[in-house]
């Protein structure tokens, strides 16, 4: 008799348990109360990356004289770039429905409760099984002082449902969303304000990404206040708002967009009646395969606390359910990279050269400006830079950070390099196709070695 596994939440950790656990034999219910996906394809990931791609085609239109190409007229339909977003959920959305249906995945619609360590109740109903899975996710912090009834107050959901352009907006936290959702307004016409209590924007980022980026939003239009934070909100209006920042300053917006932090989706989940412990956050505590101190209970996903990632959600998924099937995997979090969709967008792996000093660890560094790449140039996307952060012994790669035109696929380029533990020297000597972008991973490899050839 196959095992019975109940999956709760399917979003990208609920969805993935799901269909890897069918593939495994096992008999699964996947139970969501609103929409496939989760967060990440309804209301977070998919949508904000569809405006981004409706912003680019607007910025290559605005730009296309460069190329030789005349175009009279740009009109901008928000509207309508809201329905290619929502369409292209929809597809995605239907498109895990049939995956369920194809692998034998049973999908119930409600609101469940652990009731015991192997029994859910959904719907008035209770379900038996061997083991339960929590892939409920979280969802965007909310502030004391604000008043999210009202309309000028935004979470990042209600900021990527927006019909109408708006004259400002100010947003609190100069991190990765943050720094998305300026990149998509700021295009668009929005005056954006962007206001972050760290000393830069992009806080866990390598200091020269940061400051690279913020020099090219600051030249866009955007404002940006570092070491600074809303103190409360002096007046609502009916069209906007007025805030007060910690320097004094008075600030009207017409949208206040709030990108800090995330809260778990833990609410009537019985978590408490069954004992499984949380942080002091709300997060439901893992060790590395992913178990609650209940036996037979896991969780992965947003849900834990962990790195709140959708694609690291999905890879915690599939651990939980092979231990909850009977392997012994360990989830590990070394090499993870990290994707940041601004324009230009910004890849990560590994560590810094400030975290080596930090840490104690001699390195070199090899840097290579895509302002020198052919093909950058070509494409008319010459900003930004790579950097590759190599153990000075061993020639080991320990880190990247990646800044400009499809950083966010190159930096996979790295992150394999480290896996399979190749060295800057192999890397360098890896011979690439020219023109393209990845050349400049290979310059970057060689120059930790003084060899670059284009670059002094």
């Amino acid at each position: 008799m196959s095992s019975k596994i109940i999956i709760i939440g399917a979003g990208p950790a609920g969805y993935v348990a799901g269909i890897r656990a069918a593939q495994l034999g096992a008999d699964v219910t996947v139970i969501e109360k609103e929409r496939v996906g989760g967060t990440c394809l309804n209301r977070g990931c998919i949508p904000m990356k569809a405006l981004l791609g409706s912003v680019q085609t607007i910025r290559s239109a605005r730009e296309a004289e460069e190329f030789g190409i005349e175009i009279n007229e740009i009109k901008l339909n928000l509207l309508k770039m809201q329905e290619k977003k929502q369409e292209i959920v929809d597809k995605l959305t239907s498109g895990i429905e049939k995956l369920f249906q194809a692998k034998g995945v049973k999908y119930i619609k409600g609101t469940a409760k652990i009731v015991s360590r192997n029994k859910v109740r959904i719907n008035d109903e209770e379900l038996v099984a061997d083991k339960i899975i929590i892939a409920t996710g979280g969802r965007a912090a909310k502030l004391p002082f604000l008043d999210f009834s009202h309309s000028a107050v935004l979470t990042s959901k209600e900021g990527l449902e927006l019909t109408e352009i708006p004259e400002s907006m100010l947003i609190l936290g100069g991190g990765v969303i943050g720094c998305e959702f300026a990149t998509i307004f700021n295009v668009i016409g929005t005056q954006v304000t962007i206001v972050e209590m760290m000393s830069q924007i992009l806080p866990l980022e390598d200091k020269r990404v940061a400051q690279q980026m913020q020099t090219i939003l600051k030249k866009r239009g955007v404002k940006i206040l570092t070491k600074t934070k809303v103190e409360e909100i002096k007046e609502y209006k009916s069209d906007g708002l007025v805030a007060l920042l910690s320097n004094g300053q008075e600030v009207y917006c017409n949208k206040l967009l709030v990108s800090m932090g995330i809260q778990p989706n833990t609410e009537e989940l019985g978590l408490e009646e069954v004992g499984i412990n949380r942080d002091d956050r709300g997060f439901i505590t893992v060790n590395d395969r992913m178990e609650t101190n209940v036996e037979g209970i896991y969780a992965a996903g947003d849900v834990n606390g962990g790195m709140l990632l959708a694609y690291v959600a999905s890879a915690e998924a599939i651990v939980a359910v092979e231990n909850a099937l009977g392997a012994n995997q360990k989830m590990n979090y070394d090499i993870i990279p990290s994707c940041i969709f601004t324009q230009p967008e910004i890849g990560t792996v590994g560590i810094t050269p400030d975290k080596a000093k930090e840490m104690g660890v001699e390195v070199k560094v090899g840097r290579f400006l895509f302002g020198a790449s052919g093909k950058a140039l070509a494409i008319r996307e010459g900003q930004g830079f790579v950097q590759l952060v190599v153990d000075k012994e061993s020639d080991l790669i320990l880190g990247a950070q990646i800044m400009g035109p499809h950083a966010v696929d190159l930096v996979h380029e790295v992150a394999l390099a480290m896996k399979l533990k190749a060295t800057a020297n192999d890397l360098g000597n890896l011979i690439h196709g020219h023109p393209t972008l990845s050349e400049a991973v290979m310059e970057a490899a060689r120059h930790a070695h003084g060899k670059a050839i284009h670059t002094t």
